[in-house]
């Protein structure tokens, strides 16, 4: 008999979907984008992402139909990039997660302190 719930297989679905949007790059780029935005203007409001990774976050994140990719016409050449309504859907969740975040940083730095210090 199996206990598992069906959302906590392995095979889910939802367990690839969480992963990819749940992973500190997708979270910021997805808050980036509120607005639409050139691929360099992207990297450098997110401080320490390479080129590399940017890149598979932002194919990620298209593939997965949270933001759409626009060639522009040049000179010069460009890529935009802005949010769907499904990306848009996130904005919601992301900012009270975010909030939380903010919000309970020094408990969180308290609690690693207190940890580390008994291990």
């Amino acid at each position: 008999m199996d206990d598992v719930d069906p959302h906590f297989r392995v095979d889910c679905p939802s367990r690839q979907i969480l992963d990819q949007i749940a992973d500190k790059w997708s979270m910021m780029a997805l808050f980036v984008l509120r607005e639409p935005r050139r691929f360099n203007e992207i990297k450098r409001r997110l401080a320490g992402i390479t080129q590399r990774v940017l890149t598979q976050t932002l194919r990620k994140l298209e593939r997965n139909g949270m933001i759409t990719r626009r060639v522009l016409p040049g000179p010069p050449l460009g890529v935009e990039y802005a949010l769907t309504p499904l990306g848009q859907s996130l904005e919601g969740p992301f900012s009270v997660l975010y909030g939380w975040t903010v919000d309970n940083m020094e408990v969180i730095g308290a609690a690693q302190s207190d940890y580390d210090g008994r291990n």
